[in-house]
């Protein structure tokens, strides 16, 4: 009998290199297998998370990029506001949302150079709170140049209208005088990402905001050189401060200010910054984000070494569960400062020298010990979840932050399931998976330093086996995490149609949680499904939204 090509077609078992019938919306990876889009506002989300740094496993960075910030630009055309108001929740989550600022800076570059005029209000609003630092500021400035300029000869100049006139003097009003005076003293000039000169003087005269006191008028005239530095110590003491280090001239000077009058480690004289004395001293007063920050220069000019005082106080800081409860340190913050610590390496700028270091055993273990205590304050869903880390070969590429490798993306979704393992406290089972399930070594007393040693097993990758699976091992869960990259292609079924089999056979009402780990812009996860989510990987707050998401489609369900 010849063979019935319909017989083929099937809504139950559909290879994944074929759309889901009835499901035209379905669009192809980049590995080759049928997905969904992500929507709109989810894509621009990951895109403001993740970034596109690196590119994926099949896409280069060029490519990624393009593709992120045209998902950007059609947003803004949709709902200026509604992306400004997206990226400035982003940006200012405790705990940060984003590892890195860039992207959220640039999409609010990108609202204020084609959004209008409500998107401009809003961008206007926000720029002080999503930039911060006369750094971001410069990075905000100079992607605005690149998007909302006139070509000159030497690159672009910013058309600076009456909008961004008022955005940029917001910037100079936000926060009492001496908080901008502070901010002005820690970096009054930086350079913006094509490696221009920007500093705060330029903006005051682009900008001509209007000092509403003597504080802030003294203020800006001794910004744009106009008052003398005795003036402004007077009425300003960041101003008093920040002139008093700059005043040093010696090491033991340095370290005098720094103990009797408290300065910040930003004020000092950039030369007093490479001497391990002056370190040695900041050590107690520094807070506990720039401490993480700075303990790879702490290491590589030797203020940090086995067996030091300084790094016995180091140490002392980084395993106080009091303190790390009191600056909000997540998980995820520690997770990273160990992996650029451990790497020995960073390139902070495209165009920088290659920093070198030789990690102090001391230090990055009591990096592994905060790790472990930043967990105290994330209670645990008392739920049920199994976690399958996508281990197939897409899963390689590299990840790096600040040009510090941290690992490859795999080895980041085995950290994140270390934390939901720890979290849950033994209420997770970890799983990898490729074109078959394996045994992972994720427990919940996994040491991130194991991490760094594990591969993934490689190959084509079947992300409807962890639903087949679990329905074969008769694991009843209440949630299922899929740490991705989104690249399924080798299945005989879609994951759609294993998880309806899953809800069928043990648990009609399992949540889903898809994690992307690359910014690529779909997912294997049904967007007509309200108990499916998809969430960035790399997202400091995905532990809670686990959290969250498990217990909320439970109790809507009971």
């Amino acid at each position: 009998m010849a063979r019935d090509p319909l017989a083929s077609v099937s809504a139950l078992d559909t290879p994944q290199s074929r759309r889901l019938p009835g499901r035209p919306e379905q669009v192809r990876n980049d590995g080759g297998g049928f997905v969904f889009a992500k929507d709109l506002w989810t894509k621009l989300e990951d895109f403001l998370i993740l970034g596109t740094t690196g590119g994926t496993y099949y896409v280069r960075e060029s490519e990624l990029t393009a593709r992120n910030t045209g998902v950007l630009f059609d947003a803004i055309r949709e709902d200026g506001p509604r992306v400004v108001a997206l990226l400035t929740a982003i940006s200012t989550a405790r705990p940060p949302r984003a590892p890195k600022p860039r992207p959220a800076l640039f999409a609010l570059a990108a609202a204020y150079a084609t959004g209008d005029q409500a998107t401009r209000q809003a961008a206007k609003l926000a720029l002080p709170k999503v930039a911060r630092t006369t750094d971001h500021l410069a990075q905000f400035f100079g992607y605005f140049k690149n998007l909302g300029g006139k070509p000159t000869a030497r690159g672009a100049s910013p058309v600076t209208g009456r909008s961004v006139r008022s955005a940029l003097g917001s910037w100079l009003l936000e926060g009492t005088p001496d908080d901008v005076a502070f901010k002005a003293c820690k970096a009054a000039q930086r350079r913006t990402p094509q490696g221009e000169a920007f500093s705060l003087r330029d903006v005051l005269r682009i900008a001509h905001p209007v000092a509403e006191s003597e504080q802030r008028k003294v203020l800006f005239g001794w910004i744009a050189g106009n008052v003398p530095d005795e003036r402004a110590r007077e009425v300003l003491p960041a101003v008093d401060r920040f002139l008093t280090a700059k005043a040093v001239t010696g090491v033991a000077e340095a370290v005098r200010v720094v103990s009797e009058r408290n300065v910040p480690w930003e004020f000092l004289p950039d030369a007093m910054l490479a001497e391990p004395a002056v370190w040695e001293a900041l050590v107690g007063t520094v807070g506990m984000t720039a401490l993480l920050r700075n303990l790879a220069r702490m290491t590589r000019i030797g203020a940090l070494k086995p067996r030091g005082d300084a790094t016995r106080r180091v140490a002392a800081r980084l395993t106080s569960g009091d303190a790390l409860a009191k600056a909000r340190i997540h998980p995820m913050d520690v997770f990273l400062a160990l992996r650029v610590y451990g790497s020995g390496q960073a390139r902070p700028h495209p165009q920088a020298e290659v920093q070198r270091w030789q990690p102090v055993p001391a230090v990055r273990d009591a990096l592994e010990e905060a790790y472990e205590l930043s967990f105290g304050y994330v209670e645990p869903t008392g739920k049920r979840l199994l976690v399958a880390v996508d281990s197939s070969g897409s899963m390689t590429n590299g990840v790096s932050l600040g040009g510090s490798p941290l690992g490859t993306v795999y080895e980041l979704a085995c950290a994140m399931a270390v934390m939901l393992a720890r979290i849950e406290r033994g209420g997770v089972h970890v799983i990898d998976v490729d074109t078959a399930v394996h045994a992972s070594k994720v427990t919940p007393r996994t040491n991130l330093r194991e991490i760094a040693a594990w591969r993934p097993s490689g190959g084509g990758t079947d992300l409807s086996l962890p639903f087949t699976w679990a329905v074969r091992e008769r694991m009843a869960a209440d949630g299922i995490v899929v740490l991705t990259d989104n690249e399924t292609w080798a299945g005989r079924s879609h994951p759609v149609q294993a998880l309806a089999r899953y809800r069928r056979a043990l648990n009609p009402r399992v949540s889903v949680v898809v994690a992307a780990m690359t910014a690529a812009g779909y997912s294997i996860g049904d967007p007509e499904d309200e108990r499916v989510l998809n969430v960035v990987g790399l997202d400091a707050s995905l532990p809670m939204i686990v959290n969250g998401f498990v217990r909320g489609g439970d109790d809507q369900a009971s």
